[in-house]
């Protein structure tokens, strides 16, 4: 019994020990700094024809009280590129992102553009939703009807 309770008190003492060992860090989030608002987080495509306007942009305003800096801007697969600019947003200033979907593809669009700036208060990465959907055209549906040749005639 003397055992069990010892081993007891010995575990609370090198738990409560370890505890206060521990460092506690807080980082203090500065909010003077930049800060970006999308206009919206969803690229709509709409309903397309196949090989219709690639592009479309995001519109994005820097509300915090430095100058924004858009570090990268990546799609989620070689189908969906980003162009972002490359220069300091300035505070209360506004830009865009182009964003070019390969518009040959038919099918939906169900797509993903991440977006990461010099944000130093809450997230410094933002994910904007790329949808729609592409109808094939007359010209791009199956194979090309059989007109015969000189060699074979036309079925």
């Amino acid at each position: 019994m003397k055992k069990i309770l010892m081993s007891l008190l010995m575990t609370a003492f090198l738990g409560v020990f370890a505890y206060s060992q521990s460092t506690v860090t807080t980082t203090v989030a500065n909010t003077n700094g930049p800060k970006v608002k999308f206009e919206s987080m969803d690229v709509d495509y709409g309903t397309i024809n196949q090989n219709s306007e690639p592009f479309r942009t995001v519109k994005f305003k820097n509300i915090g009280k430095e100058p924004l800096i858009i570090k990268s801007a990546t799609g989620n697969c070689g189908c969906t590129v980003p162009t972002w600019p490359r220069e300091a947003v300035m505070p209360g200033e506004s830009g865009e992102i182009k964003i070019r979907y390969a518009t040959e593809r038919v099918g939906q669009i169900n797509k993903k553009v991440t977006i990461t700036t010099n944000e130093t208060e809450g997230e410094n990465v933002h994910v904007l939703n790329v949808k729609g959907s592409i109808n094939a055209t007359q010209d791009a549906q199956g194979v090309p009807a059989n007109n015969g040749t000189i060699l074979t005639p036309k079925k």
